[in-house]
């Protein structure tokens, strides 16, 4: 995993669960404890956690600071290439459930170019957003029948929460929900950083004739705090493509990395496979994109 996307994944570990020790972000990152450490030692320096004695623990930030508009930027080409293998799954006429995130934002401006301009003969395209990001960029398209469920809009993430969100969503049925994820893991399954947002995306799944996850390649081999669902629980998964054990060694050592960089490195790598392993064992189609930029040579 690059080193920015493993410092993202560690940063919302820990506000996540408020503290962390080095072993369980670890476990949880599919690294060694030598690499958490020189991780949280950046987050620090940025003033962004505090470490103390075996962890960290989050420092409150403005959420402007951390939130969608700094991570949307973040591997931009990435997204778009994923929200346009996610587009092309979709059938005109159809009900869609989008829900919120950086990736499934981009999802939907892929929808508003694909399906916007006019209804296909089979009828507008269907889509209740659970992000307020996502409603802005579906908005007033011809060929879209925009819904916008209820709920607290939650701060720095625009995400829709809470019982109105829950109750909203008790009332409807959707042929797809597009679903994106904090993490996914080989023996944890689907999971969330934010207990709301997994609360959100269980009941969404139960409403849906089949989920696509729509999620790079840095969420494999990951853990985050709140359980979503087992693997079995999503039809497709959409993702970047992971590097292989020997392209990330060498890719750590020949960028000036040590060797014990390219063990973790390595380590993480193992844990990807793994975790893509069990996803197709799940029965879980992969669908995985040309991203060169996500694993530089």
């Amino acid at each position: 995993m690059p080193a920015p996307d493993r410092l993202d994944l560690t940063l919302r570990l820990v506000r996540g669960s408020g503290r962390l020790t080095l072993a369980e972000l670890a476990t949880r990152l599919g690294v060694s404890e030598m690499t958490v450490r020189r991780d949280l030692d950046q987050l620090q320096e940025q003033g962004l956690v505090r470490r103390v004695r075996g962890g960290a623990v989050a420092l409150d930030v403005p959420a402007d600071e951390a939130g969608f508009d700094v991570r949307a930027q973040w591997r931009s080409a990435t997204k778009a290439r994923l929200a346009a293998a996610t587009a092309d799954l979709i059938a005109p006429g159809g009900t869609v459930l989008l829900d919120a995130g950086t990736t499934t934002a981009a999802v939907a401006a892929a929808l508003a170019a694909r399906f916007g301009a006019a209804p296909s003969p089979a009828g507008p395209l269907t889509v209740a957003v659970l992000s307020l990001q996502a409603a802005v960029r579906l908005a007033d398209q011809p060929g879209i029948r925009l819904l916008i469920l209820g709920g607290e809009s939650r701060a720095g993430e625009r995400s829709l929460v809470g019982p109105l969100a829950l109750s909203a969503l008790d009332q409807l049925r959707f042929d797809t929900f597009i679903m994106s994820i904090g993490a996914v893991h080989h023996d944890l399954g689907w999971s969330e950083f934010d207990l709301d947002d997994a609360a959100v995306k269980r009941a969404a799944l139960r409403r849906a004739g089949r989920t696509v996850v729509a999620a790079d390649a840095s969420k494999l081999g990951v853990q985050a705090f709140a359980r979503v669902a087992p693997l079995s629980a999503a039809d497709i998964f959409v993702t970047s493509t992971a590097p292989s054990p020997v392209a990330a060694s060498s890719s750590a050592i020949g960028a000036g990395g040590s060797s014990g960089n390219a063990t973790s490195d390595a380590a993480a790598t193992d844990a990807a496979a793994e975790t893509l392993a069990a996803l197709r064992a799940a029965g879980v189609d992969v669908v995985t994109t040309d991203n060169p930029e996500e694993f530089p040579s």
